[in-house]
């Protein structure tokens, strides 16, 4: 389907032009997203920009010649529950200058890639928020929350005995270079099982090992470990930095983990054997996990595992095809109920009938029948990938429940075993 906006259209919103930029505005555009973020400008990261450069996806506000507000969304696949993937727009790179606040900048910028995305076939927009109670009113809710840990070793006293292993396996320490070629063809292979997960583009990779240079960026090369089955297959990664510290003559370090994937609890629990045993190391920070991994009651005490201070909501989602997005993902029993969605930008308003079969499969159709819950938008951006229920919702007035019952009836039809999340910010 084609993109509905030319990518020439020019919006004005008080006085000032919002429009894509051109690829010799790049550089400029650079400066204004940092200044928007609140960082000091260290010049553009010109290979990076030239490789997510894409025709109509940067937009900027234009106050005569200067840029004072930026936007860039891409395309992504969203794992759904159930493990197909749906076309998402990611947005990205939105900032608004502090003297131009208040001025309808941020909703053309959105309005304009929404309609865009809704045009090309996205069936839902994703995003991460900065603030809580900006993207709201454009309808994104919630949709995946952190589940990081911090480990006290001396308390933890390792992992429980006779967890399964790996017979004939191995763990590898490997160079970036190899990080780039093993880690991305593994993440391939595991952002099919976790809902809410997204794939990586060969730029994230390069970037991520530091292979792409970005001023004002410091990257500091990883201890990076792969582990392979007794057939040489990868099935996990680990990638971490220690902060060398030592109390008086006695090691205090701090191991943090960057990156953790594993295919299957036996390669899950050798990466963490190796982890949780390294020379020196008194905790361990594991900032990025999925709220359903298993992690602390591997532990012969799980109480050495704290929250991580940094879990939080993650991904917020916004449906933009009711139907195609609803189709797509599995159910977790069935049944039916009857939504009334107020979206005040209309991409999912009306009354939607959400039906699953006994196998799981399911729809979301228009009817005419009364509705069962009332909601609006932002709050089935948090329901669609079972990060959240309705229960929950309703019994925080976020959501009205129509008929008595009738939550609880859609908590049983979103529910997955594997709570969504996603590791890759962006």
């Amino acid at each position: 389907m084609g993109n509905s906006i030319d990518h020439t259209t020019v919006d004005t919103v008080s006085g000032i032009q919002v429009r894509a930029v051109s690829a010799d505005e790049v550089a400029e555009w650079s400066r204004a997203l940092n200044f928007g973020f609140l960082r000091p400008d260290v010049g553009p990261a010109s290979e990076l920009l030239h490789r997510l450069f894409e025709p109509g996806r940067m937009l900027a506000g234009f106050d005569g010649e200067r840029q004072i507000a930026t936007f860039r969304s891409f395309d992504a696949e969203l794992t759904v529950p159930g493990g197909a993937v749906v076309p998402a727009d990611a947005i990205t790179n939105v900032t608004v200058s502090a003297t131009h606040r208040r001025r309808g900048l941020l909703s053309a910028m959105m309005r304009r890639d929404l309609a865009a995305a809704a045009g090309r076939g996205s069936a839902v927009a994703i995003l991460l928020a900065a603030e809580y109670n900006i993207y709201g009113r454009f309808g994104f809710g919630p949709a995946t929350r952190g589940g990081g840990w911090n480990i006290d070793l001396r308390r933890s006293r390792g992992l429980r005995d006779g967890l399964p292993g790996v017979p004939g396996g191995r763990i590898d320490f490997v160079t970036m270079a190899e990080l780039r070629e093993l880690g991305a063809d593994l993440y391939e292979r595991w952002r099919r099982t976790q809902p809410g997960a997204i794939n990586r583009s060969p730029v994230r990779w390069e970037r991520n090992v530091g292979k792409i240079p970005v001023p004002g960026d410091e990257f500091k090369e990883p201890f990076a470990a792969v582990h392979r089955d007794a057939d040489g297959t990868v099935t996990g990664l680990v990638t971490y930095r220690i902060t060398n510290k030592w109390d008086h003559a006695y090691p205090d370090c701090t191991l943090t983990v960057d990156e953790f994937i594993a295919l299957d609890l036996p390669t899950a629990v050798e990466l963490w054997r190796l982890v949780l045993s390294v020379d020196w190391v008194a905790r361990v920070d594991v900032r990025k996990l999925g709220p359903s991994d298993p992690l602390p009651l591997l532990l012969q005490d799980p109480r050495a595992a704290t929250p991580h201070e940094d879990n939080s909501d993650m991904l917020w989602l916004r449906v933009l095809d009711v139907e195609a997005a609803f189709a797509a993902r599995t159910y977790g029993a069935p049944g039916r109920v009857v939504l009334e969605i107020d979206d005040k930008l209309g991409y999912a308003s009306g009354r939607w009938a959400l039906e699953a079969a006994q196998d799981g499969t399911g729809r979301c159709v228009r009817t005419t029948d009364d509705a069962d819950i009332a909601l609006d938008a932002s709050q089935l951006g948090s329901l669609y990938l079972g990060a959240e229920t309705a229960s929950k919702l309703a019994s925080a007035a976020l959501l009205t429940e129509l008929r008595p019952g009738a939550a609880a009836a859609a908590d049983l039809l979103l529910r997955t075993p594997v709570q969504a999340w996603t590791p890759t910010e962006f």
